[in-house]
């Protein structure tokens, strides 16, 4: 698959696929990672965006394909031989070495004898500096992966590659640490790969996102463009959550499709359509949860013109704080998911009260009513 088509950058993977016997891991890719940013590999377990991430550390040789880092080959390297540097899940510090001494090893190792200046830079850059004698077990699990963060980037790596860095810590811990890579990476300005299932992650941290799913980029691009503008059921599904409804195409009307669903019409932007647009066919209709508002049934005069409706029941509703979740069931569907901030609350918007959903059609998008459904979801993911 061709993601980009530009050969400039400081990663670019050209052909590169990953076979196990009669099973392949990563299916023949192009990918460019450019130069300064912070790049992430998203996807569930098992997608090969780990094998991708150690082909480009040379821990994997790759099946067909090369790796280039800046205008160097380095397909055939040994690890030790490329201009990067790798941050595990375990963080891997030397539990007998003070953390002065962790972020030191490579330098010593290299034969450099005075340290300490590019040592105390480090660990002020990572906010460690009055840590610098306490050992590995004395640091909370956020410390510790700075610490590793530092002893990798003190060798002046090319690339940063990051293997769920923060997969270890719990979620508010998970959540500093996002914006704390982000702002050392923003710092020191190399390049970073980052590799996580997790789409929050994903989406505080990088520049740019590929999405992969069975050994294939599904989809390449910034977080917002990939959240608003999904090409696939399994990108909309995967990335939050989507609500997908069947429909059929009627019309068109200038720039924009007339679609029917169980009776009612619904209007989609033919820019926000990746599927065929002929009369008679299908398509999913998708609109994120947060982008529709919920009117009870007795005000449903006062909606404005022009906006897409659906008539539905309440059947559960979840306070969450920010926001409350409603589930409504509806003729064209059951299910459909609707976030409503607690700003002004209705206080008849319950269970089993009958409801009107509504959104400007701007932000209704459309793809291809021939795949899954449910690909992406959690259900299916973990299936």
């Amino acid at each position: 698959m061709k993601t980009t088509p530009d050969n400039s950058g400081d990663v670019r993977l050209s052909g590169i696929s990953k076979t196990y016997g009669s099973f392949t891991a990563v299916h023949p890719l192009d990918l460019t990672v450019p130069e300064g940013s912070f790049f992430a590999l998203l996807g569930a377990s098992g997608c090969g965006k780990t094998t991708t991430l150690r082909m480009i550390a040379g821990l994997e040789e790759p099946t067909t394909g090369t790796v280039r880092l800046g205008d160097q080959d380095v397909t055939n390297l040994p690890p030790y031989k490329r201009p990067v540097n790798t941050v595990f899940q375990s963080y891997a510090l030397f539990p007998h070495l003070d953390i002065f001494e962790n972020v030191a090893f490579g330098l010593r190792r290299r034969g450099i004898k005075s340290v300490k200046k590019q040592v105390e830079d480090m660990l002020e850059l990572v906010q460690l500096g009055e840590q610098a004698r306490k050992r590995p077990h004395q640091l909370s699990g956020g410390q510790q992966q700075r610490v590793a963060v530092a002893r990798a980037l003190i060798n002046h790596p090319r690339v940063l590659l990051l293997d769920e860095p923060l997969g270890a810590l719990d979620l508010k811990l998970r959540r500093q640490m996002q914006l704390e890579l982000k702002r050392i990476q923003t710092e020191v300005g190399i390049t970073f790969v980052h590799v996580t299932h997790d789409q929050e992650e994903a989406m505080t941290m990088a520049d740019t996102v590929a999405v992969m799913n069975g050994g294939r980029v599904e989809q390449l691009g910034s977080p917002a463009d990939l959240y608003e503008n999904p090409q696939s059921t399994f990108v909309a599904n995967f990335l939050g959550t989507s609500n997908l409804i069947e429909a059929e195409v009627d019309t068109k009307n200038g720039d924009d499709i007339v679609l029917k669903a169980a009776g009612g019409k619904l209007v989609l932007p033919q820019a926000r359509c990746s599927a065929p647009t002929t009369a008679g066919g299908r398509v999913l209709v998708g609109i994120r949860p947060e982008k529709i508002s919920l009117t009870h049934a007795d005000d449903a005069g006062r909606i404005p013109e022009g906006r897409n409706r659906l008539t539905g029941k309440i059947a559960d509703a979840s306070f969450i704080g920010v926001s409350t979740q409603y589930v409504i069931d509806s003729p064209v569907c059951d299910g459909l998911a609707v976030y409503v901030q607690n700003v002004e609350r209705d206080g008849r918007l319950v269970p089993g009260a009958d409801v009107v959903l509504h959104w400007s059609p701007a932000h209704t998008f459309g793809l291809d009513a021939a795949q899954r459904i449910d690909a992406g979801t959690e259900e299916e993911v973990a299936a």
